[in-house]
């Protein structure tokens, strides 16, 4: 099971862009782009609301329709700027997967139209399963996105994998009980930022810590189809 954004598709910089100039033009706000790392695989609106606490706004402050406006400008201005390109190395990957047995899912919280696009886009094919905001009440860290995948592609957790590159992600792996490994790619995140979700012993932390996610395809390939 992987996440899309910063595990297959380079799309980060432009989601973390594109809230930048959304709260710019809507809340005459600026953001640290690190905290969009940060809090990615939250929906869009709950993001919203989380930055605002970052910045000491209360909700009574910001309201339902701030929070709305933003997120609808944060999609727009995305579709405007991206040219998210497959991480190096995920074709590939994707490709060696199609082997007997091996199931392949999407788990992300972006719009169905999004991952639909950036997958269709970089020519990423043969998903069993694609999970998208739309599927979901609650999105990472809630368990419900990997839990949602496990029921449609009738796995129980200790028959599957994620692919994660985010803490939330992490953490909703393992409120799944599933296991997981890690593909930091190009994110401006450190392992301090994932404090408290991965293995306090360096040696099993460096198990499943992958500096991108080419660098994790023979432990993938050997995990599901040998």
């Amino acid at each position: 099971m992987f996440d899309m954004d910063g595990v297959l598709i380079d799309a980060m910089p432009y989601h973390a862009e594109a809230f930048r100039i959304a709260f710019g033009e809507k809340a005459n706000q600026e953001i640290d782009k690190r905290d969009v790392f940060l809090l990615e695989g939250m929906p869009s609106p709950e993001l919203v609301k989380e930055i605002f606490k970052k910045i000491n706004k209360s909700e009574g402050q910001i309201g339902d329709g701030l929070v709305e406006s933003i997120s609808k400008r944060k999609g727009q201005v995305f579709k405007e700027i991206q040219k998210a390109k497959a991480f190096e190395g995920v074709t590939e990957l994707i490709e060696s997967l199609n082997c007997d047995d091996c199931l392949k899912a999407v788990v992300s919280g972006a719009s169905k139209h999004e991952v639909e696009s950036l997958l269709k886009e970089n020519n990423l094919n043969g998903f069993d399963v694609l999970i998208t905001g739309e599927d979901l009440e609650d999105g990472k860290p809630d368990p419900e996105p990997f839990q949602t995948a496990l029921r449609k592609l009738n796995l129980k957790p200790s028959e599957a994998i994620i692919v994660e590159n985010a803490p939330l992600g992490v953490e909703s792996a393992i409120r799944a009980g599933v296991r997981y490994i890690v593909t930091l790619n190009n994110t401006p995140l450190e392992l301090a930022d994932f404090k408290g979700l991965l293995p306090n012993d360096s040696d099993k932390a460096n198990e499943i810590i992958f500096k991108d996610t080419k660098s994790a395809s023979k432990f993938l390939i050997d995990w599901c189809c040998k």
